[in-house]
């Protein structure tokens, strides 16, 4: 009883945490769509959507339109990024085109040549809030 349970919430967590791996050597031209994230170390000329964590290792590039929650970039992109989380960036990462994010991290030698928004979800919250205390 118990045992089965447990293994429909194990099989659950498993399907989100999919991860899609574009290997170095690949190169993917066209839309791609997931419910897991992304790995990508090979090149990729399209729109790419996910909620799920994108990672671009060192050789990876995105030549498009990028949206999800969170990226991580080691490599390059060029575009526009649109992120509801955090855009993480290393020493390596180049970055160019038009960026939508909530959070931003970039490491000290990233290429970040961009037209840059900055959206928090912390005014929303607020006016939900409001909302509450007024109905």
């Amino acid at each position: 009883m118990f045992k089965d349970s447990k293994k429909e919430k194990q099989q659950s967590v498993d399907a989100s945490g999919n991860q899609n791996i574009i290997a170095q050597g690949t190169k993917i031209v066209g839309d791609l769509s997931s419910e897991g994230g992304f790995r990508i170390d090979g090149i990729v000329e399209g729109n790419l959507k996910t909620p799920g964590k994108v990672v671009v290792g060192k050789t990876g590039f995105i030549n498009g339109t990028l949206e999800g929650t969170d990226a991580y970039f080691e490599g390059k992109f060029s575009g526009k990024l649109q992120l509801s989380g955090t855009l993480t960036l290393k020493s390596t990462a180049d970055i160019q085109g038009d960026v939508t994010v909530a959070k931003l991290a970039v490491d000290p030698g990233a290429n970040f040549d961009v037209t840059c928004v900055m959206k928090s979800g912390v005014k929303a919250i607020k006016n939900e809030r409001t909302k509450e205390k007024t109905a």
